[in-house]
């Protein structure tokens, strides 16, 4: 039998199955090796085939084992592929999450943009309006000043001609002293006659001229307080305020003379002097009060009128013949008749600056407005915008003096619903939100603040004049912030809410109890 390099069948057959096997059970790693193989094949006890098998065998494994190091290399470049894929991954998210709020903040940015744009416009607008209201009001100033300095003129000029009058008069009298002394009684009787008018009855006929141009005209006129919150074309206004205006400046300083000859005219005749001089105050535009010439008369008007005159003897006479009359006086800020006296406190608080001055009157006001002739006469004489004037955080001394006066007003009377349709204005609630802007008020002055907002909210229509001047929120803030124990203070802020349908009554209802 021949033993070629072929194996047999059945060893053929079984050689793939046992391959495995030998692998499994480390005996090819010590074959392979050739220790032992080698040291059989030298002494000849293993065969030809089975020394070839083994040989494969080498070979294979040797395969194997390069292939098992480039699995585990590609495994290893897997794992750090992975990895970076991972890395990757995360960082994508950090983008997209980076990008998501980009966009937020991209669409916040376009909504603030457009809003602020809206409001840029709205305020170029408002300062556009502005400036052309300026720009009318300098022409009218202009105007006013050319009429002022005429007046100017014209004062000037009477004062030469009567310090001319009063040497030439001093003179005369001086010779005819000389020249005949013995009638020196005689002639001081006919220079008290050349003073005085002859005729009593002018001074009657001037007040009843005075009261007619009052109350028909002068305080019919639209004043400049209220036209501010008027919206309506008013044609004979505008065609007549510069002439009345014009008028009234001509007139105040004159007027301002005449007071010094008040305590020689009946005591009756003086209310319609100070209504003429008041109404026509009220004519006057604040920057034309302001003017030099005008503060001046102004100033002069005030004290007059809070001091009140006090004479001994004609001003037109002689100093011997001063000496010689009685002193008399005209009392008007503390005169004993109440519409006197009320319109004398109107006008010291439009004339006057001196804060003693103010908040005697302001005083004054408030005692005479506790009665209802006090009432009547406040809204007669159109009193909210004069009181107004001096509801500001700078002067927090008159600040609450002048709440005090309005308080008054609120109380239960007839003249409750007319006062609050006075003050349901811009101007109103304008000033009341200045106030509430400002982080100095006292306790005390938002409580009176309040009573009088509460007043005007019972007033649907005041509703849109509270949201205009953002009223509602600053007192939904204050009601958030303010503390319980102010009970007064907090019971006002709700039902000033609660009729602006801002507080339901179960808010108010738990909020009222926890306050207590």
């Amino acid at each position: 039998m021949s033993t070629g390099p072929t194996l047999p069948t059945h060893l053929s057959a079984n050689t793939q199955e046992n391959r495995d096997q030998i692998i499994s059970n480390g005996l090819l790693k010590k074959i392979v090796r050739g220790t032992g193989a080698q040291a059989c094949n030298r002494q000849g006890l293993i065969p030809p085939y089975i020394s070839q098998i083994y040989d494969e065998l080498f070979v294979i494994h040797q395969k194997l084992q390069r292939k098992s190091s480039a699995q585990q290399e590609y495994a290893l470049q897997l794992q750090k592929r992975e990895h970076s894929l991972t890395e990757q991954e995360a960082l994508l998210f950090k983008h997209e999450a980076a990008l998501a709020k980009i966009r937020g903040v991209e669409e916040e940015v376009h909504t603030k943009f457009g809003v602020i744009k809206e409001q840029h416009e709205a305020e170029v607008k408002q300062l556009t309006e502005a400036l052309r209201e300026i720009t009318k009001e300098n022409r009218r100033l202009k105007s006013s000043f050319d009429s002022l300095k005429e007046v100017n003129d014209s004062l000037r000029k009477q004062r030469k001609h009567e310090f001319s009058m009063v040497r030439k008069s001093n003179d005369l009298c001086q010779v005819m002293k000389q020249s005949k002394p013995v009638k020196q009684e005689k002639v001081m009787a006919t220079s008290k006659t050349a003073t005085l008018p002859l005729n009593s009855q002018v001074y009657e006929l001037l007040t009843c001229l005075m009261d007619w141009i009052s109350d028909q005209h002068l305080s019919k006129i639209e004043t400049q307080e209220e036209r501010e919150d008027s919206h309506k074309p008013m044609v004979t206004w505008s065609s007549k305020k510069p002439y009345t205006q014009e008028k009234c400046i001509k007139l105040l300083p004159i007027a301002a003379e005449q007071l010094q000859w008040m305590p020689y005219v009946n005591p009756k005749l003086h209310m319609p002097v100070i209504k003429f001089i008041y109404w026509s105050i009220r004519q006057l535009h604040t920057d034309i009060q302001q003017h030099a010439t005008m503060r001046s008369t102004m100033r002069r008007l005030g004290e007059d009128i809070f001091k009140g005159i006090v004479s001994k003897g004609n001003p037109d006479s002689s100093s011997e013949q001063s000496t010689e009359s009685k002193s008399k006086s005209a009392a008007f800020f503390k005169s004993s008749c109440m519409p006197l006296r009320f319109l004398s406190t109107l006008i010291v608080l439009k004339t006057v600056t001196q804060v003693d001055y103010l908040a005697q009157a302001f005083d004054s006001l408030r005692i005479d407005l506790k009665t209802d002739e006090g009432k009547a006469l406040f809204l007669e004489y159109q009193c909210v915008p004069v009181v107004l004037s001096h509801l500001k955080v700078s002067s927090r001394g008159l600040l609450s003096s002048a709440l005090e006066g309005l308080l008054e007003m609120t109380m239960e009377s007839g003249s409750l619903q007319p006062f609050l349709e006075a003050c349901s204005n811009e101007s109103f609630f304008r000033t009341c939100s200045v106030l509430l802007r400002s982080s100095k008020l006292d306790i005390p002055v938002l409580e009176k603040l309040c009573v009088i907002l509460q007043k005007l909210s019972r007033i649907k229509s005041n509703k849109k004049m509270f949201e205009l001047f953002a009223l509602h929120q600053m007192l939904q803030e204050l009601r958030r912030t303010i503390n319980p124990d102010y009970t007064f203070l907090c019971i006002n802020l709700n039902s000033i809410l609660l009729n602006l349908e801002l507080l339901k009554s179960s808010s108010l209802a738990s909020s009222l109890s926890t306050s207590h």
